[in-house]
């Protein structure tokens, strides 16, 4: 009996070695990664429950609450993307039923808006046009108009690059009307002054990939005693198995028990990451960036270019740069992608098209990057024709650094 041709073995892919490009980060995230931070990636693992990983937890924990500027015991990382740090915050925090006030000032008030929709929550909101902070009289109109259990704002708006002023009055206002108060400082922790304590903000999350230099995939959350009450004392579990804090309180808090691996690299690299912010010193750090990032400032504008913000609300990790007329965005990034190995970004949502997105965080907030940015982006745009005087903004951006 004749034998069956033996089947085709499955030809395996031909993958080669892993060699991403040396970009030089300066958009809107992730931001430059300290070799430190990479070293301690490349350490070896150990078990989630091991009794040196606790001890990391620990340290973990208590260098977060330095960067918050916070006492609070419920401060860990959320295992995920800031937006799971996030969605964590409004997963738990808005109940079935609850009403949240979000701004509409920028994207990411947006994305509250849709996680507290998917939580069950009702949103009502408080209006500001793309590029402008919140006013207090604005929001207390809108918490006497809802009298919402919740209120979210965004400190640091990386779609606008608007630093969102008056934070002790939004918090007041919001507690006046017995609303726990959610802040969005993923543009802001370890970059621009953020207290969590002193502003009396209830909850905070932020992400790792922007002022801290850290890879994203382990992100800051921060609760208050009267936030995470609210947490465990509620009727109907969270949508989220994943992400509820009252099964995470088992592996964060006192128990150390088990409810997912954690992702343990990145656990080092925050470590490690904070780690450099604690040995910075946290106003210091703060200084630095305001400092860069005004050198930065005064380069594109001595170019001839226009900054989205006024100073008055500037973000000083996160630039929102006007795009000259008759400058495609997408071509001007392209193109330092390709002349230059740099990467900046363009507008989101209403800004799209209008804006230069260009961060200066973390470890990208170095003289030597900013000087860079400053003329490459002075080279493409006249190369492209733009009205502007690349010598005047490297000019600016020298003297300013000098000074």
């Amino acid at each position: 009996m004749a034998q069956e041709p033996p089947a085709e073995t499955a030809r395996a892919p031909d993958v080669g070695e892993l060699t991403p490009p040396d970009r030089t980060l300066m958009g809107p995230g992730p931001s430059d990664v300290n070799p430190r931070v990479l070293r301690a990636m490349s350490t070896p693992l150990v078990g989630h429950l091991d009794p040196s990983f606790i001890e990391i937890m620990d340290e973990v924990q208590e260098l977060l609450r330095y960067a918050f500027r916070t006492d609070n015991q419920w401060t860990i990382p959320v295992s995920g993307t800031g937006s799971a740090a996030m969605e964590a915050a409004i997963g738990n925090v808005v109940e079935p039923g609850d009403t949240m006030l979000v701004p509409t000032n920028g994207y990411f008030g947006g994305r509250m808006a849709s996680m507290a929709e998917r939580a069950g929550g009702e949103v009502v909101e408080v209006d500001a046009p793309w590029g402008e902070p919140l006013e207090p009289d604005d929001v207390a109109d809108a918490l006497a108009d809802h009298d919402p259990d919740v209120f979210g704002f965004v400190h640091a708006e990386t779609s606008t690059g608007v630093l969102q002023p008056d934070v002790p009055e939004l918090t007041a206002a919001a507690h006046d009307h017995d609303a726990l108060v959610i802040a969005d400082s993923v543009t802001s922790l370890g970059g621009v002054e953020f207290r969590v304590d002193e502003w009396d903000i209830d909850v905070a999350y932020s992400g790792p990939q922007k002022c801290l230099s850290c890879p994203p995939g382990a992100s800051p959350l921060t609760l208050s005693d009267e936030a995470m009450e609210k947490v465990l004392s509620r009727e109907e579990e969270p949508r989220s198995w994943y992400l509820d804090l009252s099964l995470l309180e088992g592996y964060w808090g006192d128990d150390r028990a088990y409810h997912h691996t954690a992702p343990i690299t990145n656990v080092y690299a925050l470590r490690e990451a904070l780690r450099l912010v604690a040995e910075e010193g946290i106003e210091q750090r703060w200084d630095r960036h305001e400092r860069l990032a005004g050198a930065l400032k005064a380069g594109v504008e001595a170019m001839g270019l226009e900054m989205n913000a006024p100073d008055e609300y500037w973000l000083p990790s996160l630039n929102a740069v006007r795009v000259p007329d008759g400058i495609d965005d997408g071509e001007v990034c392209d193109a330092l992608i390709e002349r230059y190995d740099l990467e900046i970004a363009g507008g989101l949502g209403d800004l799209a098209g209008e804006i230069f997105r260009i961060g200066c965080m973390g470890h990208s907030a170095r003289p030597e990057n900013v000087i860079y940015v400053v003329t490459a982006l002075g080279d493409v745009l006249e190369s492209m024709g733009a009205d502007v005087d690349p010598g005047a903004g490297v000019t600016a951006t020298r003297n300013a650094l000098e000074e």
